[in-house]
């Protein structure tokens, strides 16, 4: 029977993961990405629409009609082309007690390596796209004395730039986590009457939390099997970032499980392939604040 390539059904699966199991999961559940349109396997291009401001009314006269709004599309070109394989023997799934299936196998890639690589591409990719732009990251030492204000100037920033105050996230360092619980000007309430203390920083002025592992959190890595530290990499120790001011596009173009065969010489062959793109809108980069090492 021929092997059927269900490369939607996957990708509609592991998109229901990504909130879960991905360290910036929000970037990957944002408004933008049900705006965009595939113009191919790797392009998509997002709406965006311009207009002119109020004028004066006139109750005496009737002006002349004209269209007062544009409508243009960004297009953006998915560069990240990945792929991954491998063979499994039928012997191999059955003196495992199935333990070697290939959904096991495609779960542990996924959630050891694959969804790994993807937080590693998204941080590293906003960085550059952001700094590229001509943006340049805060570079303050933190510290527990000094860390709400380097926070406070990142949402001063945003505040002037417009982006709307609810749904900011703050993407920070476990270390960094740590100076925020025991920062100078952070007021804790502690109830112990049940014997209890929590020390939990959940969220700071309405802005979510998440920590991130510091491997996590670099500005270069290197994909060429699978991925790892790039050797000019910096730390990132703070993003702050609104989803709205991101894309993140995926698009499985195969994803297939081939029979026992005599071309494979009776082993079982998965191969999968993928076009991923994370991209900053263009007249959105104040949606992104970042603080590194210097």
């Amino acid at each position: 029977m021929a092997s059927i390539n269900y490369a939607t059904e996957y990708a509609g699966t592991l998109a229901q993961a990504y909130p879960y199991v991905l360290n910036f999961g929000a970037l990957y559940a944002a408004e933008n990405d049900s705006r965009y349109r595939w113009v191919n396997a790797k392009t998509v291009e997002i709406p965006s629409i311009t207009t002119t401001g109020r004028v004066d009314g006139d109750r005496d006269t009737i002006a002349t009609a004209k269209r007062n709004y544009d409508n243009a599309w960004e297009m953006k070109t998915l560069t990240h082309h990945r792929k991954w394989s491998t063979l499994v023997h039928p012997m191999d799934i059955d003196e495992t007690n199935m333990a070697a299936s290939i959904s096991n196998i495609t779960q542990v890639y996924n959630e050891e390596h694959k969804f790994p690589e993807m937080d590693a591409y998204t941080v590293s990719e906003i960085y550059r796209l952001w700094t590229e732009a001509g943006n340049t990251p805060d570079k303050t030492v933190l510290t527990a004395e000094n860390v709400l204000s380097v926070f406070d100037a990142m949402m001063e920033a945003m505040d002037e730039a417009r982006v709307p105050a609810k749904g900011r996230i703050l993407y920070v360092t476990p270390a960094v986590k740590t100076l925020l619980k025991n920062a100078d000007q952070l007021s804790h309430v502690v109830n112990n009457g049940d014997a209890k203390i929590d020390r939990s920083v959940a969220d700071l002025d309405s802005v979510e939390i998440i920590a991130v592992p510091k491997d996590l959190m670099k500005t270069e890595y290197d994909f060429t099997t699978g991925w790892k530290v790039g050797g000019e990499a910096k730390q990132i120790n703070m993003l702050l970032v609104h989803p709205s001011a991101v894309i993140t596009p995926e698009k499985y173009t195969f994803a297939r499980l081939d029979e026992p065969s005599a071309g494979s010489e009776g082993k079982y062959i998965y191969f999968e392939e993928s076009y991923d793109g994370v991209f900053i809108l263009n007249k959105r980069m104040g949606g992104i604040a970042i603080n590194a090492e210097a």
